[in-house]
């Protein structure tokens, strides 16, 4: 119910529009349509006086042809056009108007129609003016959908630079005495701000930021709502909504602010809503301002005889709704929401279900499995034909248009599908003593069936196994949601924490540990991580085009869990175990990356939190019962997007919000990667350990690189090396020069962060060239002819001018070489054109691509070894964010006007050799263990990691970790010296989590013995390397509590 101040008076929204230049723009208009002669001379002013007074001729009626018969007049006595109208249109264009209501009128009359058809539009760079017949509380399906074309052309592309307000008034007048199908006009106008770009100081005054025709029409009220709610809507992340009843009716106003640009269709989508409910509007407003929000304003009244719940009840089901409509305004089921077949909370579930079901239907079959098994997993060419079988029958078998076309057949199996998960998660926040929402009304008068008896009426219901595989894919999902802020009153976007369980385990070997399901309407997500404390990047994944964005949509749960799986075994040396997050922007979206992360970091943030504010954020229901924390970090294209992040959870009150992202900016803490060249240090250990072992001087190595000076990688592979790199490829073309690349002009692009078609031309050789990504039969100095460079940069790296005695990816797309063009990078005697391969770059190679190239002779070392250096200064700076209290971290960790604190330089610089250390740790023991095992390295490199992994897990779980004193001693070790100085272990134990500081004493221990012993070392080996470094330390091996029986 409406508090009494939310009552208004009818007066309190905007003043009437009068148009004072009426009267003589009337004479002009006659004289307009006089001159074109279409309506009779006689009738002219007949026409103009009737549209612009209606009523003007009473009951007049005449029935000749082309004078006035019942029908016209019926049609606009006490019409009521707003003189907004009047007010914004030219003479020509009301004239055209009334010369078409002219000719509807004759049309009319020669069907011998009581109804007229109206349809007036007009459309300028400035704004557009349409009028058309519209019938009470009935959304259009058919026809020119007025409202999407005003969303799609005005409110959803309007910008701070470039913004639309609207004004939209329904007549107050019937077209005809028997149907009750009225006018709907709407106004929109190019905003002109007051002042455009207000300073953040200033972006709160609302008579700063406003349109100035908003200023003269809102009344004071009005002024003062839109203030509170503009004020709000900067401060949160997601739709401000509030709600008033106007004074001596039934009329609700409900006003809606948000960001600019975070949703799309909302404005028609929220005409669907209401529809629903038997409302209709009087009046619609949208306010555009300055400072980057847009507020909505809608009159709402129930229709008459309407045998709908009263809008005293619908109201707030509308309050509760208009946000998760927000999150997806419009989806493939939404013709079913229009035609009241779905509830729009229905309608949206079917979405995100349909979504689940094309990334998690089982595709494969027992078949395949029966396959798997036969054929030997350790030869590359079966595992290859594994591969591509799995994905030709993920592509063929179900593809999205036909799980869609399934779901569509039964929207009533859809409405169960949606009671039964509704029944798990709802909460109806509204106590059912006082006023239970219309949604949980439903709930209650519609038969639940239980999960046997729903599988059951899906078996019988459908017509064919596709069919019920599809719906079937709905019950999984419901399965193993332990919690969704699917019912929170404000969100952005929708979120699942999944029970992973049902991940096929012939085609997800390793287990996850916890899944996250985002959808938006800008993109769809997933979060997932191998242990509880894990970490890794956020990933945006862009399409050039809609064969890209498909295979991107077929591929992007795999590459997630692929990601998360190298980030598993990369993590090796550090406490966390190995996370990732990719968020796949829909192909007519690619320029929204930031808005998508920021909703999929609120919507994840949203079950990371206890709601704890009624109406805005309440608490979920939660099957998984455990607190969680996720640490994010920067991938591609979220690396300026960090410091939002942290602050953004510092803002909702997470405890973790230091530590929730790295890569953030010094001034908060973060440790760049780039401006330190953390993940180079590591991959380029791995270069100079082959140089190392084999003797090579590193001035004399050609080298060819992928990922250019223009990013964290290759700037700084660039900066740290000193080879002859004959090729660099990214993302702007290919530069290449045999006789080696003017290192001087590498390195002004590198410090610079430029990409390759900066480079001077001038500073290659006469063998040298540079041919860009949108360049076309560019010759080269060979006098081989480039068709197209888009095809020859995406392939140069299988290219034989790219031949070099190393190869460094430093960027690139996954799988880039996998076992069908690995054959290009053999010379015609079999032989390796590379040597030497560190990949820098993610999942470059695939695992087959990688087996081939050792077996010719290539020495490869993989992602999962060679690029850890970032994770690991992630890590340590996680470590340092939960170590400091908020004074003692801004005072040590965080660097301000420039000021770097002594303590942080000193840190970086730990890091550094930390780093360094690691890398060559892990790379003498892979070496010695290739030499002693003959096992491939590729192999080895996921060996190492396992087993590190699992004895790290073991030895959190034994009776060591009891020891006190054996903990402390590996612990003062563990812990990064600077740390251990400042603060003294015993406040490290007492401000770091027991589980991320257990985390840190098997990694530390876990890593120290593997890289000694190797992976498969003797059954001693444990209790010699603990013996030799620790047990004599607390009291000598022959302690009771230190026998190796103890652990």
């Amino acid at each position: 119910m409406a508090s009494a101040a939310s009552i208004v008076k009818v007066t309190d929204g905007y003043n009437v529009n009068v148009f004072k230049g009426k009267q003589g723009q009337m004479v002009k208009v006659a004289e307009f349509l006089d001159s074109k002669g279409f309506i009779p001379k006689e009738l002219v002013q007949n026409e103009v006086t009737w549209f612009y007074e209606f009523a003007a001729y009473g009951d007049r009626e005449r029935n000749d042809f082309g004078l006035w018969f019942p029908v016209v007049v019926r049609l606009f006595k006490n019409l009521g056009i707003d003189d907004y109208y009047f007010a914004l249109e030219s003479v020509d264009t009301i004239g055209n108007h009334i010369m078409a209501l002219y000719g509807a009128k004759i049309f009319a009359y020669t069907k011998n129609d009581s109804a007229l058809d109206i349809n007036l539009e007009s459309e300028t760079d400035e704004g557009a003016v349409y009028i058309h017949t519209s019938r009470p509380g009935v959304s259009q399906l058919i026809g020119p959908q007025h409202e999407r074309r005003i969303d799609a052309k005005y409110l959803d592309e309007s910008t701070k630079e470039k913004a639309y307000r609207l004004e939209s008034f329904r007549s107050s007048g019937t077209v005809s005495s028997t149907v009750i199908t009225q006018l709907r006009c709407y106004f929109i106008t190019h905003c002109q701000f007051v002042n455009p770009n207000p300073t953040p100081e200033k972006e709160t005054d609302i008579r700063l930021v406003s349109d100035k025709n908003f200023l003269e029409k809102a009344t004071e009220h009005t002024i003062n709502i839109y203030e509170d709610v503009m004020k709000n809507v900067l401060q949160r992340t997601g739709p401000v909504i509030e709600m008033y009843k106007v004074e001596g009716s039934r009329e609700h106003r409900i006003v809606i602010g948000y960001k600019q640009r975070t949703t799309q269709t909302f404005f028609s989508a929220m005409s669907d809503l209401y529809h629903y409910y038997d409302l209709y509007s009087t009046r619609k407003y949208v306010e555009q301002f300055s400072n980057g929000v847009t507020i909505m304003s809608i009159y709402l009244n129930p229709l008459p005889n309407s045998k709908g719940a009263p809008i005293e009840s619908s109201i707030y089901q509308i309050i509760k709704e208009a946000s998760l409509l927000y999150c997806l305004p419009t989806t493939p089921l939404q013709f079913f929401f229009q035609t009241n077949k779905l509830s729009v909370q229905e309608a949206i579930y079917g979405y995100v279900g349909w979504i689940f079901a094309q990334h998690f239907l089982n595709r494969l079959g027992n078949e395949y499995g029966s396959l798997s098994n036969i054929l030997d997993h350790t030869d590359p060419v079966h595992e290859e034909v594994l591969n591509r079988i799995k994905k030709r029958l993920r592509q063929d078998t179900f593809t999205r248009e036909y799980i869609l076309d399934i779901v569509k057949l039964y929207p009533d199996l859809v409405k169960l599908l949606y009671a039964n998960f509704a029944m798990i998660h709802y909460v109806n926040q509204r106590e059912a003593s006082l006023a239970p929402t219309l949604s949980y009304q439903r709930l209650q008068t519609q038969k639940i069936l239980t999960d046997e008896e729903l599988y059951d009426k899906l078996k019988r219901t459908t017509s064919n196994s596709h069919e019920f595989m599809v719906l079937e894919s709905f019950l999984i999902f419901n399965k193993h949601v332990l919690k969704t802020n699917f019912y929170q009153p404000t969100k952005v976007a929708l979120s699942f924490r999944m029970d992973a369980r049902f991940l096929p385990e012939i085609e997800y070997p390793q287990p996850v540990f916890g899944m996250f399901l985002v959808v938006g309407s800008e993109f769809r997500g997933f979060h997932l991580r191998f242990r509880d404390v894990a970490r890794g990047g956020i990933r945006i994944i862009r399409s050039r085009n809609n064969e890209a964005y498909s295979i991107n949509l077929r591929t992007m749960f795999d590459e997630n869990y692929g990601l998360a799986s190298t980030q598993q075994r990369k993590n090796k040396d550090i406490p966390e175990g190995g996370s990732k997050g990719t968020i796949l922007l829909d192909i007519t979206q690619q320029d929204k990356a930031k808005v998508a992360f920021d909703k999929y970091v609120d919507a994840m943030l949203d079950l990371l939190i206890d709601g704890q504010t009624p109406g805005i954020k309440e608490k979920v229901i939660d099957l998984y019962g455990k607190p969680e924390i996720l640490f994010f970090g920067p991938d591609e294209g979220t690396a300026d997007y960090m410091d939002w992040a942290s602050q953004h959870a510092r803002k909702r009150g997470a405890h973790f919000w230091k530590a929730f992202t790295t890569g953030k900016s010094q001034s908060l803490g973060g440790i760049p990667h780039d401006l330190y060249g953390m993940t180079t240090r590591s991959v380029h250990q791995y270069v100079l350990g082959i140089y190392r072992k084999l003797g090579l001087k590193e001035e004399q190595v050609t080298k060819l690189q992928t990922g250019g000076p223009d990013g964290d990688l290759g700037s700084n592979e660039i900066k740290i090396s000193k080879d002859k790199t004959i090729g660099v490829v990214d993302g702007s073309g290919v530069l290449y020069d045999p006789e080696g690349i003017d290192r001087e002009e590498l390195l002004r692009l590198a410090n610079s962060r430029l990409m390759i078609s900066n480079f001077n031309p001038e500073k290659l050789g006469k063998k040298g060239f540079k041919v860009l990504v949108d360049e076309s039969n560019v010759k080269l100095p060979s006098g081989e002819i480039i068709d197209d460079g888009l095809s020859f940069r995406n392939n140069f790296h299988v290219n034989p001018l790219g031949t070099a005695q190393v190869f460094v990816p430093c960027g690139g797309r996954p799988e880039a070489v996998d076992l069908s063009n690995v054959g290009k990078l053999l010379d015609i005697d079999g032989h390796p054109r590379f040597k030497y391969i560190v990949e820098g770059a993610n999942l470059f190679f695939t695992q087959e691509a990688r087996l081939r190239l050792e077996k010719a002779g290539a020495v490869i070392f993989k992602d999962a070894s060679a690029n850890k250096g970032g994770v690991t200064s992630s890590s340590l700076e996680v470590l340092a964010a939960l170590a400091f209290n908020d004074k003692e971290f801004e005072h040590n960790m965080c660097v301000k006007d420039g000021t770097v604190p002594a303590f942080y330089e000193a840190y970086v610089k730990e890091v550094q050799r930390i780093i360094e250390k690691n890398a060559e740790l892990e790379f003498d023991c892979m070496w010695r263990e290739h030499r002693r095992t003959k096992t491939p390295r590729s192999v080895l490199s996921d060996d190492l990691s396992y087993a590190i992994v699992q004895l790290q897990e073991q030895l959190q779980k034994t009776k060591l970790w009891d020891n006190v004193e054996l903990r402390r001693i590996v612990l003062e070790e563990a812990f990064p010296k600077l740390l251990l100085n400042k603060l003294g272990l015993e406040t490290l134990l007492a401000r770091i989590p027991e589980n991320y500081v257990r985390a840190i004493f098997g990694a530390y221990l876990a890593s120290r013995f593997v890289y000694r012993y190797g992976i498969s070392p003797s059954q001693f080996a444990f209790f010699e390397f603990m013996g030799e470094n620790y047990f004599n330390k607390v009291g000598g091996m022959g302690s009771r509590n230190n026998r190796v029986g103890s652990y």
